[in-house]
């Protein structure tokens, strides 16, 4: 086979790219394009009548903690209570065995029984030895004998009345009732424990929880805020009380102690919130969160915190005028409510912020507006769990159930 090899130089070869190379040289320019002012997203600020919530950590207590403890020396005979039922005042508890503290306590009486025989006989000695003393019939020394025996016998007899009244007293320890209305922990002892040897044994804990109190610290920023709404009667702070799970307890509650000094080291004050617990939901020792509602502030507006530029701690945003310029605008913004940030000056209701787009604006430059609204869920879930309502007085306990069947015999 033979093969016919071209060689580029050839005159052909060569016209042919010289017309291509002149043909590309006068291909036409595509068209310049023509960019427009950049669309950005602007909304006029929310105004709203803002709650300003302050909110804290706090821990439940109860307005008393009282434990019943043994005041005499017995083994426990009877348990007469059911553990965490509610009780009231002087209900019956434990039952200790009586026998020896009854066998004292008739000891004692015979033993003041024999003093007020013997002070009865020296009294007659001194009626009898007086007027013959006086008439010289016995020594003077006799008289004196008998009386100082007479003072001896009466200062018996009043031991001997102690003593009675020591065992008696003793005597009515061994039934233990409840000094206060409450709901009553676990038992501490068992039926045949020895109790209060040595020291006064815990038996059992008695809490009221209604009311019941949370204690927590604010700081002192939030105690100036609210200091003279504290000591307001007639317009008092409100509060609320969020428990662990999130649930918002139905009762407000009121101020019930303020601590006389801040902390030096967190920078906090200590106070105690008084709630009414009627239906003994909270119990103490919870964690919880304490809302203090301080005040409202009327009409305020909101922006989203999407659209302002924080830069060295000054907090800028853009505006958009009626012909679709942009201008750069200084503002002053306030506290965060989720999503959202309250302008607290440097801006009017009605002026259109850019909301989205904020890189592609320019001060004094032309942008194309697409209105947007602002969400205002934040304040929709604000709402709900604000304490709107004035706080309640404290409710009384509620009645206790009737005593326990007796457990433990």
């Amino acid at each position: 086979m033979i093969i016919k090899r071209l060689h580029l130089t050839t005159p052909g070869f060569l016209a042919m790219t010289s017309l291509l190379l002149v043909a590309g040289c006068h291909r036409p320019k595509p068209p310049a394009l023509v960019m427009g002012p950049p669309v950005v997203k602007v909304a006029a600020p929310l105004q709203r009548d803002v709650p300003m919530v302050y909110e804290s950590i706090g821990q439940t207590d109860a307005t008393a903690t009282v434990e019943v403890r043994a005041r005499v020396e017995a083994t426990v005979e009877k348990i007469l209570f059911i553990e965490g039922s509610n009780i009231k005042e002087g209900d019956p508890l434990f039952l200790l065995d009586k026998k020896p503290i009854q066998q004292r306590l008739a000891a004692a009486q015979g033993n003041l029984g024999q003093i007020e025989a013997n002070l009865s006989r020296l009294q007659q000695d001194v009626d009898r030895l007086g007027p013959l003393a006086a008439r010289g019939a016995v020594p003077q020394k006799d008289l004196d004998t008998a009386v100082a025996n007479l003072r001896q016998a009466g200062a018996a007899r009043e031991t001997g009345v102690a003593e009675v009244k020591s065992a008696e007293l003793d005597l009515g320890y061994t039934e233990v009732a409840a000094p206060v209305s409450g709901v009553i922990g676990a038992k501490q002892v068992d039926v045949g424990t020895l109790v209060g040897k040595g020291q006064p044994t815990v038996m059992a804990t008695i809490s009221p929880l209604d009311p019941i109190w949370a204690n927590l610290e604010i700081s002192e920023v939030a105690y100036l805020n609210n200091a003279g709404k504290f000591k307001d009667p007639k317009n008092p702070t409100v509060f609320a009380l969020v428990l662990a799970n999130g649930q918002v307890h139905p009762h407000r509650g009121r101020l019930a102690f303020v601590d006389r000094l801040v902390n030096p080291t967190t920078g906090t004050l200590k106070i105690r919130v008084e709630f009414p617990n009627p239906e003994k939901i909270v119990r103490p020792g919870q964690f919880c969160r304490v809302r203090i509602l301080a005040k409202t502030l009327p009409g305020a507006l909101l922006l989203p915190q999407r659209a302002v530029q924080e830069i060295q701690g000054l907090h800028n945003v853009f505006v958009v005028n009626n012909e679709g310029k942009a201008s750069f605008r200084r503002v002053k913004m306030s506290e965060r409510i989720g999503s959202l940030w309250i302008v607290e000056s440097g801006l009017n209701a009605g002026e259109n912020v850019i909301i989205e787009g904020l890189l592609k604006a320019r001060d004094g430059a032309t942008v194309t507006v697409q209105p947007i609204e602002i969400d205002d869920a934040p304040l929709k879930e604000l709402a709900t769990t604000v304490p709107n309502a004035p706080a309640e007085p404290a409710t009384p306990a509620t009645p206790a159930t009737p005593a326990a069947t007796p457990a433990g015999q």
